[in-house]
């Protein structure tokens, strides 16, 4: 079965004072509408030198149901379609795409070959043309922004590709044990399977950096409207304090993140 590791009063506490009802998908959703996106990190920096993440959370009812409108597409979008998805929202159980117009697409000549002397050893990418080259193949219509998109500041496209290519080794970095000569089996050629999950990844990709203008928007907006108060929401019970990472103590500035504004 599934069990939720958000607790039933932090859900309690915050439908209260919403006014609302709220369960663990809705709040899992709306950190993903107003974290997954490079605004958070910006307008945050200074906040989050202490690892673990911290996030406001807004008195607003209007503002939260938005945010976990968003958030269920984001995590949908993450998950490939395999979760939050709602045909009447325009989520389907399926592989997410974009627009027709907008779509990456391959050429009739830009198929990756798939024989062995041609296996791909690189990925490059041309913004004024929008081509993305994967050895002696390419795709053409992706957008900067897709070649661009990063996480924990890794290029997805980069990252992703180094596990398909011709020479997929690793530097060995510090005491780290080699890797088992089991790493060394790949197959003799680029699969047309490696395609297929790379038009995958730039679909969803293309659906993140679309949506990212609307997060910052709706963080902008959360942030300047009342937020719920972290210690009213601990002193009513919503957090566990028996948890180690609950006691840490954090400084003023840390401390600050969350506006201290009383819950009304």
């Amino acid at each position: 079965g599934q069990k939720s590791n958000i607790k039933t009063s932090l859900l309690q506490q915050v439908a209260k004072a919403l006014e609302i009802s709220v369960d663990a998908p809705d709040v899992m959703a709306y950190f993903a509408a107003i974290a997954a996106h490079p605004g958070y990190t910006h307008r945050f920096q200074s906040n989050l030198v202490q690892p673990g993440l911290r996030f406001p959370l807004t008195g607003d009812a209007s503002l939260f149901a938005e945010a976990v409108r968003i958030g269920q597409e984001i995590i949908w979008l993450h998950c490939f379609g395999e979760r939050f998805f709602d045909h009447n929202a325009g989520r389907p159980h399926a592989l997410p795409r974009m627009s027709k117009d907008e779509r990456p697409m391959i050429p009739k000549d830009g198929a990756v070959p798939t024989q062995a002397n041609r296996f791909p050893a690189r990925i490059t990418y041309d913004g004024a043309s929008r081509r993305l080259s994967i050895g002696d193949g390419f795709i053409d219509n992706v957008p900067p922004s897709v070649w661009e998109y990063e996480i924990s500041g890794k290029q997805v496209l980069i990252q992703w590709f180094s596990y398909r290519r011709l020479d997929r080794s690793r530097p060995i970095i510090g005491d780290r044990r080699p890797l088992s000569p089991l790493a060394n089996i790949q197959p003799p050629g680029w699969l047309a399977e490696y395609t297929t999950e790379l038009m995958n990844v730039l679909n969803v990709l293309g659906r993140l950096v679309a949506l990212e203008p609307r997060q910052n928007d709706l963080l902008n907006r959360i942030c300047d409207a009342p937020i719920l108060n972290a210690d009213v929401l601990r002193a009513n019970g919503a957090f566990d304090t028996s948890s180690k990472v609950n006691s840490i103590d954090t400084d003023a500035q840390q401390r600050s993140f969350i506006p201290q504004d009383d819950i009304s």
